[in-house]
């Protein structure tokens, strides 16, 4: 599956981004989806997943009821994020997680999103 995210970018604290991440490809084999951040200095860590079917969606206990997860009816994937804030700041990355596995197995480019303060 080949994964396209975008939307990141400067936001000030206190305001909104939504990301989007397109896949294309052998789609029919997806079983869940998830989004991944990673910090300057740190390592990468999980922020959200749904499975493909939208249903399920899990959250990172530093943004649940901040951050939502989401699919349309196409092969498109969404992260919707209100209250940034500073520490939100990272290079963010769409994965999925195909039916015969039990990791995330392909990664789109990363989006950069910036919350200053």
């Amino acid at each position: 599956v080949q994964l396209q995210a975008s939307g990141g970018g400067l936001v000030q604290a206190g305001g909104s981004l939504r990301l989007s991440c397109a896949a294309s490809g052998r789609t029919f084999g997806i079983y869940a989806i998830g989004w991944f951040r990673q910090a300057p200095g740190k390592e990468r860590e999980f922020v959200a997943s749904i499975a493909w079917s939208g249903i399920n969606p899990n959250y990172a206990d530093s943004v649940k009821g901040r951050f939502t997860i989401s699919r349309d009816g196409a092969n498109n994937m969404f992260l919707q994020m209100n209250n940034l804030k500073p520490e939100d700041t990272a290079v963010y990355y769409c994965a999925v997680r195909p039916s015969s596995r039990n990791r995330y197995t392909d990664w789109g480019q990363g989006t950069e999103v910036t919350v200053s303060s």
